[in-house]
């Protein structure tokens, strides 16, 4: 049973998320804006890649896949996406942290996440299943594509099932995805080689910071550091390793590293069970 303190810190959260979501359903600004959701719900018209370009509001930068996945959602009016949305990303931050969610509110990146809308916090979830369900890995694959390098830890440490899942499932999405539209997945593939290197090149048109290293050197140190995760057995350095390998580090995708808690504190339980039976 939660004690005082724990029950407090739940609700708090809980009653500061329905606040967020109301804020969303009714327009109060700066929750009118939401770049990111807004660039998802615009994808409704079966149009994706209309002016997509790298930091554009309503930009939509990712496969025909996951709109398609999406295109029940965003039938809804643009408010209530946004509010469901919202709900799904508090949800997301009490999974990962739970009585730890309210406070963890005060990392900036989390709260501006919530409000852009993005992926980020559903990326910090699918690091922490992944290991269980490797097939969440499809999501980075499917969306910011260079985060999908994560799976340098089941190569690392020979687990080729795993690693065949996360690819596997990928690779049956986006097949299923390219037959329904192929003409979206060849536009897409125009996108990703107008927008090659990211923050390295790109004049961005939105206000936000942005960690100005190319995506070249970052990969590498992303693979380095997923590699070094696997083989000493620190899942926790993963959303290290997948933060590095976003196309652009924005502020808001350091919400990642929500992640690490929870993997962290299975780390700990891991080599506890060891030296105990030892």
């Amino acid at each position: 049973m939660p004690s005082v303190k724990g029950r407090l810190l739940r609700d708090g959260f809980v009653i500061l998320s329905i606040v967020f979501v109301a804020l969303r359903l009714f327009n109060i600004p700066p929750w009118a804006d939401s770049v990111d959701a807004y660039a998802y719900w615009t994808t409704r018209d079966g149009s994706f890649y209309d002016a997509s370009t790298t930091g554009r509001i309503g930009a939509y930068l990712y496969s025909p896949a996951f709109a398609q996945i999406l295109a029940p959602l965003v039938l809804l009016p643009v408010a209530w996406f946004t509010a469901v949305w919202t709900a799904i990303n508090c949800a997301s931050v009490w999974y990962l942290l739970r009585r730890a969610s309210l406070p963890a509110l005060l990392f900036l990146p989390i709260p501006f996440e919530i409000i852009s809308g993005n992926v980020h916090l559903l990326y910090a979830v699918a690091i922490v299943i992944g290991f269980r369900w490797p097939a969440a890995w499809a999501l980075m694959f499917l969306t910011k594509v260079t985060p999908g390098i994560g799976v340098v830890w089941f190569l690392v440490r020979r687990e080729w099932r795993s690693l065949a899942i996360a690819l596997g499932a990928t690779a049956a999405i986006a097949a299923v995805s390219y037959v329904l539209d192929p003409s979206a997945w060849a536009r897409w593939a125009d996108v990703l080689r107008a927008d090659a290197g990211g923050a390295g090149n790109a004049a961005f048109t939105t206000v936000g910071w942005y960690l100005p290293v190319p995506l070249l050197p970052r990969l590498v140190a992303a693979v380095l550091v997923a590699g070094a995760a696997g083989l000493t057995e620190r899942r926790w350095l993963l959303p290290v390793a997948v933060v590095l390998a976003m196309p652009v580090v924005w502020g808001n995708s350091l919400a990642v590293l929500a992640a690490c808690v929870p993997l962290w504190r299975v780390d700990r339980t891991a080599r506890s069970d060891r030296t105990f039976v030892a």
